[in-house]
Order: structure tokens, then sequence, then C-alpha cells
């Protein structure tokens, strides 16, 4: 059964949630030209703080986030919340997008109506899509699991949705980050129902190890980043609880965990980050994981991955459905593959090099998002 869902926060949670940031132990923070180093920077985290309580205004956000139809829908233990905007496709031509961590659905809030009503922005209707896009189950206001469960669970939870809750037979799908892999899944183990899928993340890695010397400099690349940005990965993907019990109650540090990953994953190269994400947006986002728990269990998700089936390949397998990617080059930890890599993971069929932008592709690049969405449907 579908019901209709509203975003609600109430004063009273509000406050409580504002009278917490104004009362944190502020703890020493090194003197550094560039604080980001050691974690999230001192001076920032301050300054988004003293916006948070000053001038951040939650009910607008409310607001905002009630802007299109979104619904609450049982499939097999969770309640998934998605957003149903049914452009000027009227039903033909389905697209679900999925999020990542530490996004979530309001990720995609600069795209959603050009891919919807491209007619509205100078497109073609004929390009427009009927978009679903869910927060994944422990994420935002979809339920939470009573223990982590992962991306090929999720893929199953979000075919049921799209076949049999929302009748759409076959479709297309989008994903980044969490939403890569998940789309991944689809793929793999949906094909019969999806047509194509695009990514701006590769997740799925082939059987055998690198077998080139590019493979082989990209792999070594790979394990360097995640030594020095990978921390996070390591923690939530073996003891997510013991994060949560440090960020229970503390959104400051819930906020400084989170804006930490936009800050270091985000194409910083040609606009200084409050630029490629504003600290009114930035809290929002926040915002959805403070004011509904999902900060643990976001985390969970990490260890979901470990206790599923692995993304590495047994050997000749293969995800066959046609697979487009699009690389922003601005993305520091998870850069793109060699081609040859990917084409043993995935029927690829389609590869597009951005001129710029990073993990966060539909919030920092809405415009080069929505072509490349376009074209690769258009290609189809």
């Amino acid at each position: 059964m579908v019901q209709p869902f509203e975003v609600a926060w109430s004063d009273e949670s509000v406050q409580v949630v504002l009278d917490q940031v104004r009362a944190y132990p502020w703890p020493p923070a090194p003197a550094f030209d560039n604080g980001w180093v050691y974690g999230c920077d001192g001076g920032f985290l301050r300054d988004l703080c003293e916006h948070w309580t000053e001038r951040y205004d939650w009910r607008a956000a409310v607001a905002d986030l009630n802007r299109f139809p979104q619904f609450i829908a049982r499939v097999e233990d969770y309640d998934l919340h998605f957003l149903h905007v049914v452009g000027e496709a009227g039903g033909k031509r389905p697209l679900l997008i999925t999020h990542g961590w530490p996004g979530s659905h309001y990720e995609f809030w600069g795209v959603i109506e050009k891919l919807a009503f491209p007619s509205r922005f100078g497109g073609r209707a004929e390009d427009a899509f009927d978009l679903v896009i869910p927060s994944l189950p422990g994420f935002g206001f979809s339920s939470k699991p009573s223990r982590p469960i992962g991306q090929r669970t999720t893929a199953r939870l979000f075919n049921t949705l799209m076949t049999e809750v929302l009748g759409y037979h076959t479709y297309r799908a989008q994903g980044g980050d969490w939403g890569a892999m998940v789309t991944s899944w689809l793929g793999h183990e949906h094909g019969g129902n999806v047509l194509a899928i695009h990514l701006n993340m590769m997740a799925f890695r082939p059987a055998g190890g690198p077998k080139t010397e590019d493979e082989m400099t990209w792999i070594a690349r790979q394990g360097s980043m995640m030594d020095l940005m990978g921390a996070y990965f390591r923690l939530q993907a073996s003891k997510p609880q013991s994060l949560a019990w440090l960020g229970a109650g503390n959104p400051v540090g819930q906020a400084a965990w989170i804006a930490e990953r936009f800050h270091d994953w985000s194409d910083l190269s040609q606009r200084p980050f409050e630029q490629v994400h504003p600290k009114d947006r930035l809290l929002t986002n926040i915002m959805i994981y403070v004011m509904t728990g999902s900060f643990t269990t976001g985390a969970w998700y990490y260890r979901g991955l470990m206790e599923e089936r692995s993304p590495m390949l047994a050997e000749g397998e293969r995800c066959q459905t046609p697979t487009a990617f699009a690389n922003f080059p601005g993305e520091p930890l998870y850069s793109a593959p060699p081609r040859s890599w990917a084409e043993r993971a995935y029927n690829l069929v389609r590869w597009t090099e951005q001129p710029r932008g990073g993990h966060f592709a539909a919030m920092e690049e809405p415009d080069l998002f929505v072509a490349d969405v376009r074209e690769w449907a258009r290609d189809l």
C-alpha cells in the first residue's frame, strides 16, 4: 500500500537539536592554515553551527523538502520513502535514481524538474522521465532495519517497489556512491526489468585483479587514497556501532563527520567549498540525518556490504545490462578505473568524460548531470 508522506518537524524537536548545537563543548582544534587535513576544519564548523542556530530557516527547509510528491510504501519488512515525480513522460519513461552516503534523496533537488519537465528549461518534452527517488533503507524517512543490510538487498527492495508497487515493469536506473552499488546489483540481478543503468561511480570489481599496467597503477593509487582518506570506511564497515555511540545526541559531531566527506570528495578546483555546497543546503542534508536518527543506521550500511555478497565478481561474471558511466574528474577518492577494468565488470556501452565535478555530481554540477543522463537515455 502506498501512502502520501510529508516531512513534519515540530518546533520542540528542532529546538532540542539547536540547544544541543549551542551547548556543544568545543574541544581543542589544531592551529593550522588548513584544518581540513586533520578532519573537519574547526573554523568552518563553528561558522556552520552559528549559521545553524542563528540564520538557518528550518521551516523553509521543511517546505522545500515537501516540494515534490513523496510517499511511503511497505516492501517486505521495510517502509520505503520515495519521491514520485510524474513528468512530461506521463508514465512512459521511468527512471529510478538512488543516492549514497552521506547524501540523501535531497541530493537531486537541482536536477528533478529538469529531468521531469525539460520543456520548462528549453529542452525537449521527449527527453522527460518519470522519476522515482527513494531513501535507502535506514536513511532519511525510510524505516530502520533491525540490523545492517546492504546494497544487494536494497536492489531487490527497489526492484519490487518499481515493478510491483508502482507498476513499472521496465525502467532505467541511475546511481552514484552506494547508489552506484545498488544500481549495479539492479542491472546484474534484475536485468529482466532494468533496461539500462547509468553510474557516476564504478562499483563492481572484475575477477582476477589488475591485468594491465594502467590497472595496476590505478589500484596502487586507490590504496594510497584509502590510506589517506578511507578511515571512515574502515570504521563504518567494521565497528559502526562505536561511531553510533559517539554521534547519538551530538548533532555537531554528526555535522562534522558529514561535512568532512562533502569537503573531501567534492571538486574544489574552481570554486570554494561554500560555493559548491552552500551552508543552507549542506545543513538540510545534515538535518535529514539528525532529525530521523539516520546517522547510526546510515553507518550500518557499510557493514551491510561486508555481510552481503562482495562486489568482487566471480570469474566469467559480468553485469550484462547495458551500462553507461559518467566520469566527473574532481572525484578525489573513488577515481574512475581504466576503461579496461570497467569493461570486464560491466557491459559498458557509454563512457563520458565530464569537464568538472566530483563525487556529488547532481549537487555539484546539476546541468552536466542532467545533460549526460538525457543523452544516455536518448542513445537507448
